[in-house]
């Protein structure tokens, strides 16, 4: 740290002492000036003299007040005005009390804003050079008249400078501190959207393939010993819809690698164009499916394709979970103006038909994948018995703030 940058956070520290210090430094000044007499004659030059004891006593009264310019400016100002007109009228010739003033409005000019330094900056000008001109012993063009005019100006000049830049200064840091709480925000935000991402993921990937292996290894139990070569083919299901689920359950691990691992996986994210292979899976479990499709030749992007390949996951799963062994699901994909349509429909009527009441994440979940995409999603009850999944994405992305179509 240099010299004075320390004397900068000393001054920081303890801003008393330091106007302490600068009052007896403008006092050695005052005391040295009062010492000397200008002449104007032939040529200019200088001359030694013996102060007065009231300009001594003046000079020492505005000193003095100057270690408090930082408690009281305007009252400062107006100590060290009134000693420096007493000693315009009453000093012949004048001591430099008038010092005093000029470094109490540096600090008033300082300290206050623009229009309060313009008011009282002209004030303390008028006054003291006015009264210097008027009372003195000297021509109101003496050139100790014009100093006294000079000087104020330039120490409300100089405060109004510095405050200026403190101003500037600290708009600078302020904008970079909310800059930087605005980037960690974000930065959290993200976070807590991808974790939420990556949740919603994998309690889909875990929740469908553990349905079904569990329908699967509860049919193999139960025909074990009477039916062995079905209780094979059940076997054979649950092996398929475990290596599934962990293949998906790698996919998704993957997405936490290293963006330059070369073991993160590159398969991409299942869509509609599986829906048969995801329906086939429900139906070797034993639950009996229609699909209905209208949306042929229609591009979804890559969010929207996922979105719907999870919904349609999700309720399955559910109706699976919830509606009982004979229920009947119905799964309908189409395009309707700019948007697709997603309902899945089932007759079931279990005893646990609501999805909701096992406390689980899966409406939720399929509630925030359509509201990501700014689609609508719909669930309850049907009338007579069953549950209705039906949710509208749109097929383009739309910016924030625009109406849908």
């Amino acid at each position: 740290m240099s010299t004075l940058q320390r004397v900068k956070c000393q001054a920081k520290a303890h801003p008393l002492a330091m106007d302490a210090v600068l009052a007896a430094a403008v006092l050695v000044c005052m005391v040295a000036g009062s010492f000397v007499e200008p002449r104007h004659r032939d040529s200019v030059s200088w001359a030694l003299r013996t102060p007065d004891p009231l300009s001594l006593v003046l000079i020492t009264l505005g000193a003095a007040a100057l270690v408090f310019r930082r408690r009281a400016p305007m009252t400062v100002l107006a100590l060290t005005g009134a000693v420096s007109v007493i000693e315009s009228v009453t000093g012949d010739p004048r001591a430099p009390v008038a010092m005093s003033a000029v470094i109490a409005l540096y600090t008033v000019a300082s300290t206050t804003d623009r229009p309060t330094t313009w008011r009282v900056g002209l004030l303390t000008m008028t006054v003291l050079t006015g009264s210097a001109m008027a009372a003195g012993s000297l021509p109101w063009y003496a050139q100790e008249n014009l100093a006294i005019f000079a000087w104020t100006g330039i120490g409300a000049t100089a405060g109004d400078a510095v405050r200026s830049r403190r101003a500037f200064v600290q708009a600078i840091r302020e904008r970079a501190e909310r800059a930087e709480r605005t980037r960690e925000e974000e930065a959290r935000r993200r976070v807590a959207e991808e974790r939420l991402r990556i949740a919603r993921d994998l309690h889909d990937v875990v929740a469908h393939h553990i349905a079904l292996v569990n329908v699967q290894a509860g049919v193999a139990a139960h025909v074990m010993d009477k039916r062995p070569d079905q209780a094979k083919e059940a076997l054979a299901h649950v092996r398929e819809a475990s290596r599934s689920a962990l293949n998906e359950l790698r996919a998704t691990v993957g997405l936490l690698r290293q963006s330059g691992d070369p073991e993160a996986p590159t398969e991409p994210a299942p869509g509609l164009d599986r829906l048969d292979e995801l329906t086939g899976t429900f139906r070797n479990a034993g639950l009996h499916i229609e699909v209905a499709r209208a949306d042929q030749g229609t591009a979804l992007p890559a969010a929207v394709d996922l979105a719907a390949y999870r919904i349609i996951q999700e309720a399955l799963t559910n109706v699976q979970k919830h509606a009982g062994p004979q229920a009947k699901a119905e799964v309908s994909v189409v395009r309707v103006g700019p948007n697709i349509e997603i309902t899945v429909l089932d007759d079931g009527g279990g005893e646990d038909e609501d999805p909701d009441s096992g406390g689980g994440h899966g409406l939720l979940g399929m509630r925030e994948r359509v509201t990501a995409l700014r689609g609508t999603l719909t669930t309850g009850p049907r009338y007579g018995g069953g549950f209705r999944v039906h949710a509208i994405l749109p097929v383009k992305n739309r910016t924030p703030g625009e109406d849908p179509v």
